[in-house]
């Protein structure tokens, strides 16, 4: 259980600031995460790391000469938000472009995406390097899909080491993607772990009995199976990992590896288990170099281990082992050159003036309208949100009714400040869906916001709101979640509630309902549906390894949606 907090709410912020205060000398903090406290060389690749908290020493440890220029922090388990990923990178921008490095989960895919988007407009050289290393998640044939676990850190190393020596932008892309191609890992759950402020874990493992195959996000295994002796472990992870080699590894290939604690599992154990790993890896003709043994990737206070392989050539093997100094890993004598101190201070970009439009009384009335709704869903989300991390926990990460209790409350806030100046509703929603974007992170968070923000380019600041304004402003939201997420009907998730809502709402504005009945009667149609995924096998996201263990529970996204569709019609029926 996690026993030390203040506010579960400012876990994250809290963890931040005390990591800063103990380590002075190798970061400093930004918005939206960390970097350098002192600055490298001018033109220098900088590589930043990021995703969400509760996996320490990744990812923010790793930050420091040798290692990584800076770490974007999400909320625990969440992907951080694309703001947050552009505020870091341009902290730690050396005038030779930013190289992003994340596992490969759906919301780090399109926050750290948007941010490259951003950042190239705006002339900074960015690409994103996806890690995907764990076998357990995706066949072979599918390797694109795998989830990116404790391969992170050898991916992030090789990358940071390139950087150091002088690669280039498209050389540090190269050879990352080079380095997760020959990576592979394999973990075993004994144990779920608890967010702060939760009594119960994510998930149980029965006595006697592991799950193989888990994500480091609080994720359960694929499958379970006995407890097997520290030995028998070994040769299930070896057996694994070496079943994935590469094509081209060779008879006697030199590799690398991790075997890694993911929070409760005592160093102890951890040396039992690589005692046998290491034999049968040198009796599989197996040469391994610079092995490492410990935790470098948790996942909070899980109980379990995993082990990761990566088969080295010469360059590889070069800077996995050049000098590291970072807070949680430091590795020779680093020797870096940084910046003199005639660098100047990073200073964020200066925001663009927007211009306040005054919208007439019909705009205010309605972006008056929308702040009542974004109040009551924000009111209401904080109420079900232990439900809907329960729900989500089944087969994901436990954090989807925290994340939308975070986005609904930063939008409302933003919402109100925004109409207090006299504005129409999109500027309302735009603020809104940017706030929540930014503050709850994650898939959701940023589906959310852009479906707040499509919705809202469709409603008229200058007359009354009719049905057709409504329906156009659904569809408009509907294409951006579907652009951005990808889904489509029978994935499980939350489109599955917000096309047959749309459907209905098109169909009853049609038949000449007023626009509080259609939206009513379409916001039932999605509670059926959203009911319904529970019969559904999710195809995508975090869920997607765990579809077995999915179905039966309906899609929390598609749940959350039709409670917040629900309420806004009861809104609108006051109005």
């Amino acid at each position: 259980m996690t026993r030390l907090y203040d506010d579960p709410a400012t876990f994250t912020e809290d963890m931040v600031a005390g990591f800063v205060a103990a380590h002075p000398d190798h970061v400093r903090q930004v918005p939206g995460g960390v970097v350098r406290s002192r600055r490298p060389r001018r033109g220098k690749v900088a590589v930043v790391t990021g995703g969400g908290s509760g996996h320490y020493p990744a990812f923010c440890g790793v930050v420091g000469p040798g290692f990584a220029d800076g770490a974007v922090i999400g909320n625990i388990f969440t992907s951080p938000s694309a703001q947050d990923a552009y505020s870091v990178a341009r902290a730690a921008d050396n005038g030779a472009g930013v190289v992003f490095s994340f596992g490969n989960y759906q919301g780090d895919n399109m926050h750290f995406g948007l941010a490259v988007e951003r950042l190239e407009r705006e002339g900074v050289r960015a690409h994103n390097v996806v890690v995907t290393d764990d076998v357990a998640s995706a066949p072979r044939s599918e390797a694109s899909k795998r989830r990116g676990v404790v391969g992170d850190f050898v991916v992030f190393k090789v990358a940071s080491a390139a950087a150091e020596e002088g690669y280039d932008f498209d050389e540090v892309v190269r050879v990352a993607e080079h380095a997760n191609d020959r990576t592979r890992s394999l973990g075993v759950a004994f144990d779920g772990c608890t967010l702060p402020g939760q009594d119960e874990p994510l998930f149980e493992v029965p006595a006697g009995r592991m799950g193989l195959g888990l994500g480091i996000h609080g994720e359960p295994g694929v499958s379970e199976r006995d407890l097997p002796s520290a030995a028998e472990l070994a040769k299930i992870l070896v057996d694994g990992v070496l079943a994935e080699a590469p094509a081209d590894a060779g008879q006697r290939p030199r590799v690398t590896a991790i075997l890694n604690g993911l929070g409760a599992t005592k160093y102890e154990e951890l040396y039992v288990v690589w005692r046998t790993a290491s034999r049968l890896l040198a009796e599989a003709g197996v040469e391994v170099v610079a092995p490492e043994v410990g935790e470098l990737v948790t996942s909070l206070d899980m109980a379990g281990c995993s082990l990761t392989v990566t088969w080295l050539d010469p360059e590889l093997e070069r800077l996995w082992q050049a000098p590291a100094d970072s807070p949680a890993y430091r590795k020779g004598d680093v020797g870096i050159p940084v910046a003199d101190g005639s660098e100047p201070a990073y200073e964020p970009p200066a925001p663009v003036e927007q211009e306040v439009v005054e919208a007439p009384a019909e705009g205010k009335a309605t972006a008056a309208l929308v702040v009542r709704a974004l109040d009551v869903v924000a009111e209401r989300l904080r109420d079900a949100e232990d439900e809907l991390g329960r729900m989500d926990a089944i087969a994901g990460d436990g954090d989807h009714g925290r994340g939308m209790t975070k986005g609904s409350a930063a939008a409302a806030e933003a919402a109100t400040e925004e109409a207090a100046q006299g504005v129409g509703p999109a500027a309302v929603l735009l603020a809104a869906g940017d706030a929540w974007a930014s503050k709850a992170g994650g898939t959701s968070g940023a589906l959310w916001g852009a479906a707040l923000r499509s919705f809202g380019d469709l409603l008229p600041a200058d007359r009354a709101v009719t049905g057709d304004d409504v329906t156009s402003g659904a569809a408009a939201a509907l294409a951006s979640v579907q652009r951005l997420g990808r889904a489509e009907l029978g994935d499980k998730t939350l489109v599955d509630a917000l096309v047959p809502f749309v459907d209905a709402l098109r169909e009853a504005t049609g038949s000449g309902a007023g626009v509080a009945r259609a939206w009513q009667r379409a916001a039932e149609v999605a509670t059926e549906a959203a009911a319904g995924t529970a019969e559904l096998r999710p195809r995508t996201g975090r869920a997607r390894p765990l579809a077995e263990r999915s179905v039966g529970t309906p899609d929390p996204g598609a749940t959350s949606l039709a409670m917040a569709l629900t309420w806004i019609g009861g809104v609108l029926a006051e109005s």
